[in-house]
């Protein structure tokens, strides 16, 4: 049997506490939709899909587009959107693999991969800044919260 986490008691506070939560997961989301609109207008801008297909690629190589897909959580067709801003914006090119005419790679540019490393260390700086009053503890109690509204979401 699996391991089963306690259900917490119901507290007067819990159902506000909740809310707030639901709150700012709309927030956050509302803040992620501003982000996009800024890629698209403002050269340079990176909309967090954007920075997360740059991630996959800088941890993993070249990638064909359906597992970028992946590691982007999203479609194969908005994939390959994504793909066209990046190479036009000259982040990413597409290849061939040798002997495979139907399939395409993507790999990072060194432009690419200098702008990873540019978004990575501004959010981790941002991160510090404006979480540096919360320890170790904290962040992965937030990090546990996210991860689950993620499943929630995915099943609404």
């Amino acid at each position: 049997m699996p391991d089963q986490q306690p259900t917490p008691t119901p507290t007067p506070a819990r159902g506000p506490a909740l809310d707030q939560l639901a709150r700012a997961a709309y927030s956050l989301s509302a803040a992620d939709s501003r982000l996009r609109g800024r890629a698209t207008r403002t050269a340079g801008a990176l909309s967090l899909t954007h920075a997360r297909a740059l991630r996959a690629l800088a941890e993993t190589g070249p990638l064909p587009i359906g597992r970028l897909a992946a590691a982007t959580e999203t479609t194969g067709a908005a994939t390959t959107q994504l793909v066209n801003g990046l190479a036009a914006a000259g982040y990413v090119t597409r290849e061939r693999p040798e002997g495979d005419k139907r399939s395409v790679l993507v790999a990072l540019t060194d432009a690419g991969r200098q702008r990873h490393r540019e978004r990575q260390a501004a959010l981790t700086e941002a991160l510090d800044a404006a979480l540096a009053h919360h320890d170790v503890q904290a962040l992965e109690a937030a990090t546990d919260v996210l991860r689950h509204l993620v499943g929630i979401y995915d099943r609404l």
